[in-house]
């Protein structure tokens, strides 16, 4: 995979929200910030343009001056600090951007000519912070809007995005949801609780706040669990998916391996228990 950095722009007065502090605002338990960091994890430095404050994970604090001086200006105060030759450009207001879809971006970024991609919603609305970039030729652009208009806070993206060849890529569905208003947090928090996503998000938020970057089974240890509450006891199902993790992180090597084959094990004595119950 191409090698990229990432700037996040978190900064802005959040009218519509009534001057909330957007970034800090939580879904599902996370601030809308550390949601959009925990997708761009595989970057190599990760920028965050705005007030500084506790992330879930180390990145480099910039700010544009004035503070407040639009996100041209704010994208040129975290471009000086990027160092890869691609970037990724990203609002922080993003709650369902996955690490998959920063993914597809560089991707498409690295496979063709153009000097960026951007982001298209399902309404066909451009979206160039949910975008990447070649460093140089927005480094440019940059340069130029401020050599033109003498200064660049205040101006459209449009002024940006118009100067560059850009190739268009449709985001999925959710990829480019971002919250502006009150409603837009509350279709969030609504949408992460659906009985089809709630498992995922929860442990994600887990993995997330325990500093844990392990991709496992989660069908595995669902199987487990249940195989220990209804072969030995339904306490047993908590306490057996811990002794589970504990082993796999003694055992150390591989996380998903060591996590399926103490499980394996642990199924297996589920199994043994259960049968001698029904021998009696």
């Amino acid at each position: 995979m191409t090698r990229f950095d990432v700037v996040v722009l978190a900064g802005g007065a959040a009218k519509r929200l009534g001057g909330a502090d957007k970034p800090g605002v939580s879904v599902g338990g996370r601030s809308l910030l550390d949601r959009v960091l925990g997708a761009c994890r595989e970057a190599g430095r990760t920028v965050v343009v705005g007030g500084r404050r506790a992330t879930v994970r180390p990145v480099v604090w910039a700010r544009e001056e004035p503070p407040g001086g639009g996100p041209l200006a704010a994208l040129a105060a975290g471009m000086r600090h990027v160092e890869a030759d691609t970037v990724l450009v990203l609002s922080g207001d993003l709650p369902f951007l996955e690490v998959r879809d920063v993914r597809k971006l560089v991707d498409a970024l690295g496979d063709g000519s153009a000097e960026g991609v951007l982001s298209v919603d399902p309404e066909g609305r451009d979206q160039p912070l949910v975008a990447a970039y070649r460093t140089e030729p927005l480094m440019r652009e940059l340069g130029l809007l401020a050599a033109e208009y003498g200064t660049l806070s205040g101006l459209p993206l449009r002024l940006l995005t118009q100067e560059l060849d850009l190739v268009r890529r449709p985001a999925e569905p959710l990829a480019a949801f971002d919250c502006d208003t009150w409603e837009d947090i509350a279709t969030a928090r609504a949408r992460i609780r659906e009985h089809g996503t709630v498992l995922d998000e929860w442990i994600t938020a887990v993995k997330a706040e325990l500093g844990i970057e392990l991709d496992v089974d989660t069908g595995v240890l669902l199987d487990l669990a249940r195989d220990a509450a209804h072969g030995v006891a339904r306490p047993a199902a908590p306490l057996t998916t811990f002794l589970v993790g504990y082993a796999a992180a003694r055992a150390g090597g591989d996380g998903p391996q060591a996590v399926a084959e103490a499980a394996r094990k642990a199924a297996a004595l589920a199994d043994r228990w259960a049968n001698e119950a029904g021998q009696e």
